[in-house]
């Protein structure tokens, strides 16, 4: 089966500095697919608000094409991503951990179904949108994890916990709280990965999933993602951090001392600086 060549969106509205914006169509199938490509290879794609809206415009335009059966996101150069800029939330913006949430709201939101195309390392902010995508098609080389922990950036909302759906209770705990990395098979033993393929076989196996979505109704499979995810309507959107945990966190030491000592690059301290509050 044949596909046309990917074409740039252009135009008013889609100047776009930190994302690529593509659709191509199929030829026998006549339906199209869209993708979103984070295009900072030299900060592994690390997201900030600029980012997110930028994606937000590509989605909305996608969502909206009536010729369209999927949209794909993915990574420039040799990772999809790392999450957030560290040094944007150090100098940026006092609450930029909220800058993750809409990105997964995309996700959630959009009415076509949507394929995360991993390759590299897939940490942080980048992982929790690949697991809330509809399917996710990893390279041998994709790496998995969270770090917040060890840059003192915590997270809340309806995405932590719908891991659990996913990949089960206890793995989602150890994946947030350890901040270990898993490699592209153990992900797919896991049940965070639909499958795994080379590296060179990546945009192939893509391309091959999304024909199978062409096939089908689109209509339908509106209707089945939609259904989907009503189940994570059942999560609270946002609120532990900003209720009664932690209301002032990113303006605390600990708060801050990650992000510093990840632009430092040493060792935080955070035991340091609890004994410190405490007066010993």
């Amino acid at each position: 089966m044949a596909w046309g060549e990917w074409q740039t969106v252009e135009g008013d509205g889609f100047d776009f500095d930190e994302i690529r914006y593509e659709k191509k169509w199929h030829d026998e199938l006549e339906g199209g697919i869209a993708r979103v490509t984070i295009d900072k290879p030299e900060k592994y794609n690390a997201m900030t608000l600029s980012t997110v809206e930028e994606m937000f415009r590509a989605f909305y335009d996608a969502n909206h094409d009536t010729s369209l059966g999927a949209i794909v996101v993915a990574g420039s150069g040799k990772h999809f991503g790392v999450g957030g800029d560290v040094e944007w939330e150090k100098w940026g913006l006092r609450n930029a951990f909220y800058f993750r949430y809409p990105h997964n709201r995309l996700i959630r939101q959009s009415r076509k179904p949507v394929i995360a195309a991993v390759h590299g390392y897939c940490l942080g902010g980048h992982n929790h949108m690949a697991y809330c995508c509809d399917f996710t098609i990893a390279a041998e080389s994709a790496k998995f994890g969270q770090a917040g922990p060890k840059v003192s950036s915590p997270a809340d909302g309806f995405f932590v916990p719908y891991l659990t759906k996913v990949v089960g209770a206890k793995k989602a705990r150890e994946m947030w709280m350890m901040c270990r990395r898993y490699p592209a098979d153990q992900a797919l033993e896991m049940g965070l990965v639909n499958k795994v393929v080379p590296d060179a076989e990546l945009d192939a196996a893509v391309d091959a999933w999304c024909e199978e979505l062409l096939a089908v109704s689109p209509g339908c499979l509106e209707i089945l993602k939609a259904a989907f995810d009503q189940e994570m309507d059942g999560y609270q959107e946002m609120g532990v951090i900003s209720g009664e945990y932690y209301p002032d966190w990113f303006d605390s030491a600990e708060g801050k001392e990650g992000g510093a000592a990840f632009s430092e690059k040493r060792t935080p301290r955070f035991w340091k600086i609890r004994r410190e509050a405490k007066g010993d």
